[in-house]
């Protein structure tokens, strides 16, 4: 499945050809290199390594310089593998945002964003506990009962409570290519995009 190695920019809007208005997210995917290309005979399988975005060399593992050396490019952000690409592709190779066509539909994966420490009513969306009259005080956003106390005498694992919120990885499918700029790489996909702004995401074909 062929793919690119993206950074969301933000959302902006176009319009149609029909005149309607369509929320649009902004991806710059510049040239994605081959970093490796991994053949049956040698690996096990075949799939196209592809890396994005620049990194300085001192702050690269000296395992990693050798690799993007090899690949004849200076070290970079990110890599990842792509099986049973389209397009036959060779070590250093380039591949841009002109392998979507616009109308087309792409899958995208990303890192959502990061909420930290959230109760249960934002974590789970629990409706709290009552009506805020009566002598409730502080407990409308309270989660409730836990569990029996002679019988199970403990927690369920499972049980939906207050926890760490956001920062998982998250895939939104068919989301349609409404246009495609190669001079400035940028991809408008419809739709939102997991990940905050400045993130990085993979574009699946």
């Amino acid at each position: 499945m062929s793919g690119l190695i993206g950074k969301k920019i933000g959302m902006t809007s176009l319009f149609d050809a029909n005149g309607a208005m369509v929320a649009c997210t902004v991806i710059e995917a510049t040239p994605n290199v081959v970093s490796q290309v991994k053949t049956l005979e040698k690996d096990g399988y075949e799939a196209v390594q592809l890396a994005y975005g620049e990194r300085r060399e001192k702050n690269t593992p000296a395992a990693a310089l050798g690799h993007f050396k090899k690949a004849g490019t200076t070290p970079k952000v990110k890599t990842h593998e792509f099986k049973e690409f389209a397009r036959d592709m060779k070590l250093g190779g380039m591949v841009g945002v002109d392998l979507f066509a616009e109308g087309s539909f792409v899958t995208v994966t990303g890192n959502s964003k990061g909420k930290g420490f959230q109760g249960v009513v934002k974590r789970h969306g629990f409706s709290g506990v009552g009506e805020a009259s009566h002598g409730q005080h502080d407990r409308s956003r309270a989660p409730g009962s836990l569990g029996g106390s002679s019988y199970p005498s403990r927690v369920f694992k499972g049980l939906r409570m207050a926890g760490r919120t956001g920062g998982n990885k998250v895939t939104t499918e068919n989301l349609q290519v409404v246009k495609v700029d190669v001079e400035k790489n940028l991809l408008l996909l419809k739709g939102t995009v997991p990940g905050p702004k400045g993130s990085i995401v993979i574009i699946w074909k």
